[in-house]
């Protein structure tokens, strides 16, 4: 089994800006590349932030109404202070959650959770810009065919992991949700079997009623006998 790469997904010409690129000369760049964001790099090649839609829009938004009837939003001093920036270098979010080419879409998955970011710079072993991953860009594991998933789940998962024979386990899978019925040899397997399931790219949901031939989830240890020295 193996999880396709960010390096798989990933768009490796990427559009980036400087520290000193102008805010209009942003703007532009999104609009001609119909992009919602660039990293900003260093003279090195290095991705040191990055700029999006929204942090353009952030300096109209603490504008007046024209007419005068709504006040601008209120932002503190740092976020005032990116509002009224007229470069990329104070615009910029910073410092840029990144990742790396050769982690699994998983890997980037999470990166993206656990920084609430939308897309994710891609290094390499020093730090140099080499693509840019996005949500969507994770999200092409789910256009796999269904018979595809099958596949992998039944030679690699059930054949090459489980060493189960074939006709053990009987595989569906429709719009990316498994089904698993059949009999397995011994009951603790079921929930590996499962979690390897998940595992897949392209799975959406596990649904099983896996029967076993031995429970071996119920075995009661002897306690062992101990022998006290007489006086």
């Amino acid at each position: 089994m193996q999880h396709r790469s960010v390096h798989d997904v990933m768009t490796q010409e990427v559009v980036t800006a400087r520290p000193d690129t102008p805010f209009k000369e942003i703007a532009a760049l999104f609009h001609r590349n119909d992009i919602t964001a660039i990293p900003v790099t260093d003279d090195r090649g290095h991705p040191i932030g990055m700029v999006s839609e929204a942090d353009l829009i952030r300096k109209e938004a603490v504008l007046p109404d024209p007419e005068g009837r709504t006040p601008g939003r209120w932002l503190d001093a740092k976020d005032r202070a990116r509002a009224e920036a007229e470069t990329a270098g104070g615009l910029m979010t910073s410092p840029a959650v990144t990742a790396r080419a050769t982690w699994s879409v998983p890997e980037a998955a999470r990166q993206m959770d656990k920084h609430k970011v939308k897309r994710l710079p891609v290094v390499d072993e020093v730090g140099r810009l080499v693509g840019i991953v996005s949500r969507r860009d994770l999200l092409q594991v789910f256009l796999r065919h269904d018979a595809a998933i099958r596949e992998e789940i039944t030679h690699d998962v059930l054949g090459q992991t489980l060493w189960l024979a074939p006709g053990d386990v009987q595989v569906v899978v429709r719009d990316g949700v498994v089904t698993l019925t059949g009999r397995l040899p011994r009951r603790s397997m079921i929930p590996i079997a499962e979690q390897l399931c998940r595992a897949v790219d392209g799975v959406v949901a596990v649904h099983q009623t896996l029967d076993f031939t031995e429970d071996d989830t119920d075995v009661h240890l002897e306690q062992p006998h101990v022998y006290r020295a007489g006086r």
